[in-house]
């Protein structure tokens, strides 16, 4: 397993649901200096799928995205700004790399970071403590809401739990 002499920098979106309808509606990350931010995405007119079931789990409704999102151009502004240059981490890298690909095809133009998968960093055994070392994280860090820049910060801090060992 490679060394994590530095906190990775962590994505997580949450989205509308899954499959090939689905958008992003929050977009979080964690720098490795443990900067967060964390942005609502106000869907786009063609975005209109929604999955109830996915509402529950995240628990951000289509009138909080209606009040507080962010058109795709901004948020999309706002992480190239921030992450330029970097190689970015997810755990979910199938999902999370086809809405930040819808993100930046609405806004009209490419991140200037890379999303990788954190099975990069992690070799088999490794992988395999990730889910008990977030739910560590998440108790550790005394998350409860499961929102984005929450989910990034259990994992990046998941990564170093499962870097020390």
């Amino acid at each position: 397993m490679p060394t994590l002499n530095a906190l990775p920098c962590v994505l997580d979106i949450e989205a509308s649901g899954f499959g090939r309808s689905s958008y992003p509606i929050e977009v979080g990350y964690v720098l490795p200096d443990g900067r967060a931010a964390c942005m609502l995405v106000r869907p786009a007119a063609e975005w209109t799928h929604w999955d109830a079931g996915a509402e529950q789990v995240h628990g951000i409704t289509r009138s909080l995205l209606a009040t507080h999102g962010r058109d795709a151009r901004e948020v999309a502004l706002a992480l190239n700004r921030d992450l330029e240059g970097r190689t970015v981490y997810c755990d979910g890298w199938a999902h999370d790399y086809a809405w930040l690909a819808a993100l930046f095809e609405e806004a009209g133009f490419s991140p200037s970071f890379k999303l990788e998968s954190v099975g990069a960093l992690l070799d088999e055994d490794h992988l395999a403590q990730l889910d008990q070392a977030r739910r560590d994280a998440v108790a550790e860090l005394g998350l409860t809401r499961h929102r984005a820049s929450n989910d990034a910060r259990a994992l990046q801090r998941a990564l170093a739990l499962v870097a020390a060992h």
